[in-house]
């Protein structure tokens, strides 16, 4: 009694807020037998989400609350971070508190101590990226050998996904305007955009995989807050279209969509802890606003994916063909 009456209100109402938001997880409105199916059938089961890192507050809590049922029932093999990893002005150094504040400590529910594959956000340029890095040579789960690479995974006996993973802030040019923080300009200039470009030009050419997924921090259309990305549209989207990606999973926009330009399937995850505003555009085919993450089911033949918000409840499905007439 005496330590309540030393809390402040905010301090009691933030307690009791995460304290719902946990009775709420383990009473999960997610029905149990939701994802029976993709723990049996096997293939690469994982999950999306972005735009996290927020000391533990309120909605990231909830969202891992809900991420740890699914990744439990769903036999999760791996989680892909689209960026934004810590807010608001990345980390500073691989002992960073934030590591433990907003990773370690939030994340800590057993079947979520899978690989994390993770790329850079536009917050993550505000701090140290190679940070970042310099984690990932200690840290058990968290996987991020360089600011871009691929990855190739089994789905079955007879199918592989590549997997690529791009640093797209160094992209966009609206990162070098004097408006935005220094520390951000100083770190998009020392990187070299045309070489990423004809890096992964090379290795879309080269992949003989008959799943390809693309990973990127920034949408290419969307209808959040922050729109289409003009530069990814220009540089990105063709080669995807080039090269029949099925899928480009991205953050940045606070939110969930599914959009489409012709044939290449858009999925924005980045409402890890926080959610803003969407409408929907001529490429929508669905949008919500609120904290929450995706579900992913890869199997030979197609890709199931299920958008979740941070209170378990089922909002979108869709199922996306290996190949498309």
């Amino acid at each position: 009694m005496h330590t309540l009456m030393k809390q402040t209100r905010r301090q009691f109402v933030r307690t009791l807020f995460v304290a719902t938001a946990q009775a709420t997880a383990i009473g999960s409105i997610l029905p149990r037998n939701l994802f029976a199916a993709d723990a049996r059938a096997g293939g690469l089961n994982f999950i999306v989400f972005g735009d996290w890192g927020r000391n533990g507050e309120p909605d990231q809590r909830a969202v891992a609350a809900q991420m740890s049922i699914a990744a439990h029932d769903m036999d999760a093999k791996f989680i892909i971070s689209v960026g934004d990893n810590f807010y608001e002005n990345g980390v500073q150094s691989a002992e960073d508190p934030q590591w433990q504040t907003s990773f370690e400590k939030v994340y800590a529910a057993p079947s979520l101590q899978v690989p994390w594959h993770a790329i850079l956000g536009n917050h993550d340029y505000h701090g140290n990226c190679d940070a970042q890095l310099a984690y990932a040579k200690t840290s058990p789960r968290w996987n991020m050998p360089a600011r871009y690479f691929v990855q190739s995974l089994q789905v079955d006996a007879t199918t592989t996904a590549d997997f690529f993973y791009l640093d797209t802030t160094p992209m966009i040019k609206s990162y070098y305007s004097i408006w935005n923080p220094e520390k951000t300009r100083d770190n998009v200039m020392t990187q070299d955009v045309p070489k990423q470009l004809a890096w992964f030009k090379a290795v879309l050419a080269a992949s003989t995989a008959k799943w390809k997924i693309v990973i990127g921090h920034h949408p290419i259309y969307s209808g959040g807050g922050h729109g289409d990305t003009a530069e990814l549209v220009e540089t990105i989207l063709p080669l995807l279209q080039q090269y029949q990606v099925q899928a480009y999973f991205n953050g940045h926009d606070h939110d969930l969509q599914h959009l489409q330009a012709g044939k290449v399937n858009l999925f924005c995850s980045g409402a890890g802890s926080q959610f803003r505003p969407t409408v929907n555009t001529p490429h929508t085919k669905f949008a919500r606003a609120c904290s929450g993450f995706t579900a992913v089911a890869l199997s030979a033949e197609k890709l199931d994916v299920r958008m979740i918000d941070d209170q378990g409840r089922l909002l979108y499905t869709t199922s996306v063909p290996r190949t498309t007439a």
